[in-house]
């Protein structure tokens, strides 16, 4: 009877094949995406000709984009189907990746620019014709937005009761592969290939979301689900909804701070170190340090905060991020002509703060969606942990934002200049970068003890009414 029970729960773990289809596709496409976004402020400054401040408004919306869209993009995914949505947005990624690489080429045949392996197209910046890059990257934001609601929702269909902490588990680990491996790739091909390489790299995307097309095409045999979900009327009115929440958008605004300084990881590091610490920098790989240290702390942190409210290990967090951008700013403080551990000094505590970074990530993300979601009300939860993001949506366009103007201001892009001595002179106190998001860092973690002070004394006074 024991055998038999045993087999019985072996069987309930066990997953469809499209649950691993799903999960394959989640790896391909997170590679790609994070290929292409760790160099996105790289390749559109050197490349397309764009500055520091264009480049990061450019990349911000891009990223602001795909937290905000996937909302509306999983209504029209329960209306057509789960297989037609992703059948849809893999073309559409491998569209917008190769996009990406071709155009480029499309600029130099038609003589809009001129090329050099080692130095940046040059030529653009009269031309309006760089900003034809703007639909393809749309292309990539349509896609992406279906797939960051399809995959979770496949794995949540394909998963039951029994096995669907599991399922979920994998998914993550799946997204973290995923992520380590598109960001790795990065710098064999900028070794190989000089700024070329930024452009090859699109092509490496394409494939993957091709391939994951292809495996979609043959293997993934999900039930339809078409008809089911809401209207975008009824997800407009639940944003809506959610906006006029006075104490939800305080908390939304309170959280952007952190992610303000978390996404300083894709918006300022890639040129911040480039420029500081030499061409010969990995930034791609210091950024991957982050989803490694998240990985490797996140179960033991989150049983060490498990007796612990979350807003308490969301301060807790919060309160590291300050440090993580003293480390990132004390690099350049650091003798230039030293190295630590063969690094030059500013990669060395660039890769020290991502480290604190990926820590302070452990105390907040795990448990800002438990926090979210009792700010909702009672059996509204699920509409309003639809809108959970708006903290990326808002960081997204504020931080790179305000990382364009920064690095414009105090680590300014050295081609500009005659000379390197002239350079030196102008990105001297280029490590005043990270004492603004320092400062973002610690004004939200006292706003965050704020709003539970005021809220913990809102509920008693709701309470005491109520009696």
């Amino acid at each position: 009877m024991t055998f038999y029970r045993s087999m019985e729960n072996t069987k309930k773990l066990k997953f469809s094949k499209t649950f691993w289809v799903a999960n394959v596709v989640e790896l391909f496409e997170r590679a790609a995406y994070y290929g292409v976004f760790i160099v996105i402020t790289l390749y559109l400054s050197r490349i397309l000709g764009f500055n520091d401040i264009q480049a990061a408004a450019i990349a911000g919306i891009f990223s602001a984009c795909l937290y905000l869209l996937p909302t509306f993009a999983g209504a029209l995914a329960d209306k057509i189907g789960f297989r037609n949505s992703m059948l849809l947005a893999f073309s559409l990624l491998t569209l917008g990746y190769a996009g990406l690489g071709i155009f480029p080429t499309l600029l130099e045949s038609a003589g809009l620019v001129e090329y050099s392996m080692t130095t940046k197209f040059t030529g653009l910046l009269e031309s309006n014709s760089r900003y034809g890059i703007l639909p393809i990257m749309a292309l990539i934001v349509i896609g992406g937005s279906f797939i960051k609601s399809v995959i979770s929702g496949t794995v949540a269909k394909e998963t039951s009761s029994e096995n669907r902490a599991k399922g979920f588990s994998i998914f993550y680990s799946m997204v973290n592969i995923g992520s380590f491996s598109g960001k790795t790739i990065v710098k064999p091909l900028r070794e190989a290939l000089g700024n070329e390489g930024l452009i090859s790299l699109n092509y490496f995307s394409a494939s993957m979301t091709f391939l994951a097309l292809i495996a979609i095409f043959f293997f993934y045999k999900s039930v339809q689900h078409s008809g089911e979900g809401k209207t975008f009327r009824q997800i407009w009115l639940a944003l809506m909804k959610v906006c006029s929440n006075g104490r939800l958008i305080t908390l939304i605004l309170i959280i952007t701070g952190f992610w303000m300084v978390q996404h300083q990881l894709y918006a300022t590091m890639p040129k911040y170190v480039l420029r500081l610490a030499g061409e010969g920098a990995s930034p791609s790989w210091y950024a991957n340090v982050n989803p490694l240290v998240v990985v490797l702390t996140v179960n033991l942190v989150t049983q060490i905060m498990s007796k612990r409210t979350a807003l308490t290990s969301m301060t807790a967090g919060m309160f590291i991020m300050p440090i993580s951008a003293l480390c990132m700013a004390y690099g350049n403080v650091l003798d230039g002509n030293q190295t630590i551990l063969s690094m030059h000094p500013v990669a060395f505590m660039m890769v020290v703060g991502i480290i604190f970074q990926g820590l302070a990530e452990t105390f907040i993300s795990p448990r800002f969606l438990e926090y979210f979601s009792l700010q909702a009300p009672k059996g509204e939860e699920g509409l309003y942990l639809g809108f959970s993001h708006l903290h990326s949506f808002l960081s997204s366009i504020f931080g790179f934002g305000l990382s364009g103007y920064l690095l414009n201001k105090y680590c300014p892009d050295p081609t500009l200049f005659a000379s390197h001595d002239e350079w030196l002179v102008a990105s001297a106190n280029a490590h005043y970068i990270w004492y603004y998001f320092g400062a973002i860092a610690l004004i939200s973690a006292f706003a965050l003890i704020i709003y539970g002070h005021l809220t913990k004394r809102m509920d008693a006074n709701k309470n005491s009414s109520h009696v």
